[in-house]
């Protein structure tokens, strides 16, 4: 009993020092804000999900050895409809004159022209935001007016700021919801701009403190606003209304004391169902998921912060026009759905468990997917659109590059042969299937009389070429036996000419000096793409989808024959890699995710209820909205992305289960002392306000983004978090209330006591003066912490930390 006043004492004395030190805290919050305004500015954003497989995954090894070695050029697919063939020649030599374009490849084939319609693959000389790349594609475009064009590439795309412009709208158009919402369950008006500047602040403190992470995902750094709001809202309502039921008695300043006092422990309890929810996403492999775990749980971490500091000296700021734009309750009362669910209380469950076994059935079967390049969203950006037109009109490529030490060509060439022989493969490339001139390939090798042929240059100058190519790789024995069967593979040679040309040792003629320049200039593209002093890559294009068993197959397939010529370090990297080993990481943490948040909220709910049924029962409940929220997908035949299931599963796990429990806490104190059946329908009419605040508001949030953002995996999470959080709330307001009526008895069994205040049962009747907690019926029925003047009748159970202190008057007393 000691310990639990020092508790009471603890939080009323930190809540003292908070309300009267408001000014303080309004200070270092404005020096916060400042701060945040500008530090935000400092998050770096990772844009490539790929970077947070796990570092012994081959994509991941692939694409760092990818990054390190090679320049990806940038690339276009510019398809224009309704033209002849002759029209579409002469734009492709249009389009190649163009300054920073590389290369484009166009020719009567079916893959390029097909239906009226032509598609240049045009590579530019630079990368996707280097400037020369930025200004041939507006060039492009202005060539390419008043043609039906359309252009799929990722020149000058920025998924950041893409998301930021969307996530901005989204935001805009939340706040109004929120305003609706906040009006509708608020009891002043004036309570509204309180709790606005509570989370404008909180969010603020959020993006602003995400640099200490050093990076963090697109994904984290679009939505982790949104669903804040979503998430942590109610925290504040619940301390706006604690002082508003504690003003009603008391003056402002002890008003505020004891709202926030009794508002920590009980907000604090809250956000512990969605912290573990957040934090059960640590545990994936796929590193993405701590990513958005820390963020998120931080957000909550700030908006505890700003309603435990920030809002109380608001609420002071605030209260005289809180009381003078008081309001009466605008809400109505859900008694028919209390009184449905009492009657049907045999009923609803057996229906909910059939629905329940079919909706785990389905959403075992979901459609996932692990590239989300063919998704659909409900707002498509313009290169979208382009990329599914194309897609229709000339299909795909499926582009696998293979990395593999350099120096090999014979090896490299064999492996491009075999696998040019299997129906899947549609076209190889590589520096051994590259055209140099005259029939030979870059790779080929050449003697020195064919050398001199190639180039017609002198045997004499060929010959003191190829002595000093030998004399430079210690090649000396070649010099010695004789040049004539030398052979030295012709894309070496020229890089070995270039260099020497470079550094004057080798003059040319005018004429000669100006064809190799233009060679040099080709073949150091085709070198930063293919080949370094440590690596070489290969393309291949498939004719397989990008995911699937098929194309795992066979990229198994592709390294059996890399295997055959390699040791060791070599990698097959692309979206099918990627697509691969994401698909296997699904599994463990698709089944660790369910396993933690699931655990981690019953260990909170069976602390909060004490009893071992009670939290089995929420689980269930808030599992099946799960469960039915992912048959859609099923029964739509859409793909769903699987980071939408891993990440929103855990979210509605932890976030949606408070509706749960606030609907429970409300049934187990009013079932004390009223019937079941009246304590259930009350109990409904006492949660609603807060279920349909916090529910409406994530709901609104997440089908906002969901078809509001552009981004597929944003779309996707968005748009499952909403439905799933209105299945929610229908399940926690039409079935759960039966399952409580109908399982009470079990619940009460399982029921286990932890140490308690000690009670005194009181009976008066008169006018007394009462200090303590409360619980029974004074002239009708009260459940309050009392400081006060009671004239009436008094039959209640009465608390308090030093026994009951009764001041009575006329009355009588038991």
């Amino acid at each position: 009993m000691n310990k639990s006043n020092s508790n009471g004492n603890f939080f009323h004395k930190v809540a003292t020092f908070i309300v009267d030190k408001r000014h303080l805290f309004f200070l270092l919050y404005t020096f916060a804000v400042i701060f945040c305004i500008f530090s935000r500015n400092w998050v770096e954003v990772e844009n490539d999900i790929t970077t947070y497989l796990p570092d012994d995954t081959e994509t991941r090894q692939g694409i760092v050895t990818m990054n390190d070695n090679f320049d990806t050029f940038a690339t276009a697919r510019v398809m224009v409809s309704n033209i002849t063939y002759e029209t579409a020649e002469s734009i492709s030599d249009t389009l190649a004159d163009i300054e920073g374009v590389e290369m484009v490849m166009f020719d009567d084939t079916q893959e390029h022209y097909q239906n009226a319609a032509a598609l240049f693959d045009v590579t530019f000389d630079g990368q996707n935001n280097d400037e020369s790349s930025l200004n041939a594609m507006e060039e492009i475009r202005r060539e390419l007016e008043g043609y039906d064009t359309s252009i799929d590439t990722l020149i000058g795309y920025d998924d950041k700021v893409m998301l930021q412009e969307e996530m901005t709208t989204i935001l805009i158009i939340a706040v109004f919801i929120i305003l609706l919402v906040l009006t509708l369950t608020s009891r002043s008006y004036a309570e509204v701009p309180v709790l606005l500047i509570t989370f404008g602040v909180a969010a603020l403190l959020n993006m602003g403190t995400n640099f200490i992470f050093g990076k963090i995902s697109f994904i984290s750094d679009s939505i982790a606003v949104v669903l804040q709001l979503a998430l942590a809202i109610d925290y504040a309502i619940i301390l706006c209304h604690r002082f508003s039921d504690e003003h009603e008695t008391k003056n402002t300043r002890d008003a505020c004391i004891d709202a926030l006092a009794k508002s920590i422990p009980e907000i604090s309890a809250s956000s512990l169902t969605t912290i573990s929810g957040l934090a059960a996403l640590a545990f994936m492999k796929f590193s993405l998921g701590l990513d958005m775990s820390l963020v998120l749980i931080k957000s909550i971490a700030m908006s505890l912060l700003s309603v435990f500091t920030l809002m109380p000296g608001l609420l002071i700021l605030f209260s005289p026009l809180i009381d003078r734009t008081k309001h009466k309750r605008l809400l109505p009362n859900i008694t028919p759905l209390g009184k449905f669910a009492v009657s049907a209380r045999r009923v609803v469950p057996v229906l909910f468990v059939v629905i329940l076994v079919g909706a785990g059935y389905l959403a075992n079967r979901c459609p996932y997917c692990y590239s989300f390049t063919d998704i659909r969203t409900s707002k498509m950006a313009d290169r979208q659109v382009a990329y599914f037109k194309i897609k229709e009109t000339f299909g795909t490529s499926n582009m696998v590059a293979m990395v593999v030490p350099s120096g090999n060509y014979e090896a490299e060439k064999a492996i491009l042969e075999e696998l040019d022989k299997y129906p899947q493969v549609k076209s190889t490339m590589g520096l051994s299937t590259m055209e140099a001139m005259d029939g030979y390939n870059l790779t080929d090798a050449l003697t020195p009389r064919q050398f001199s042929e190639l180039l017609d240059l002198d045997y004499e100058v060929a010959q003191v070429l190829y002595s000093a190519y030998a004399a430079e790789h210690n090649e000396y024995g070649e010099i010695l036996s004789g040049l004539n069967e030398y052979r030295v593979p012709l894309f070496d040679l020229f890089i070995f000419l270039k260099d020497q040309m470079q550094s004057h040792n080798i003059n040319l003629d005018g004429k000669d000096q100006e064809m190799m320049d233009d060679l040099f200039a080709q073949l150091e593209t085709a070198q930063k793409q293919m080949q370094n002093d440590n690596y070489s890559r290969m393309l291949v294009f498939l004719n397989l989808p990008e995911e699937g068993e098929d194309t795992y197959a066979f990229l198994a397939q592709m390294r059996q024959i890399m295997g055959q010529y390699y040791d060791d370090d070599y990698y097959v990297v692309g979206n099918s890699t990627s697509s691969r080993d994401l698909s296997s990481s699904f599994a463990s943490d698709n089944l660790m995710i369910s396993i933690l948040s699931a655990l981690f909220v019953i260990l909170v709910l069976l602390f909060t209820f004490q009893s071992a049924a009670l939290p089995v029962l929420l689980i269930v409940v808030i599992q099946g909205s799960i469960w039915i929220n992912f048959s859609f997908p099923t029964l739509m035949d859409q793909p769903l992305y699987f980071l939408g299931y891993l990440i929103v599963s855990a979210i509605q796990m932890g976030a949606n289960i408070d509706y749960a429990i606030v609907i429970s806490s409300h049934y187990q104190e009013l079932k004390a002392y009223m019937p079941h059946k009246k304590a259930i329908i009350h109990a409904l009419n006492a949660s609603f306000p807060t279920v349909f605040t916090s529910g409406s508001i994530m709901a609104a949030a997440g089908l906002l983004i969901g078809n509001l953002s552009a981004q597929p995996v944003v779309s996707i999470m968005g748009t499952c978090l909403g439905r799933g959080t209105i299945i929610s709330i229908i399940l926690v307001l039409g079935v759960l209330p039966a399952f409580l009526v109908l399982g009470d008895s079990f619940i009460e069994r399982t029921r286990f006591k932890l140490k308690r205040i000690e009670v005194n049962t009181t009976t008066a009747t008169g006018s007394m003066r009462v200090h303590g907690h409360i619980r029974g019926y004074v002239s009708g029925m009260i459940d309050a912490d009392f400081h006060g003047t009671i004239h009436g009748d008094l039959e209640a159970t009465v608390s308090t930390n030093e026994g009951v202190e009764i001041s009575e008057g006329d009355a009588e007393h038991e």
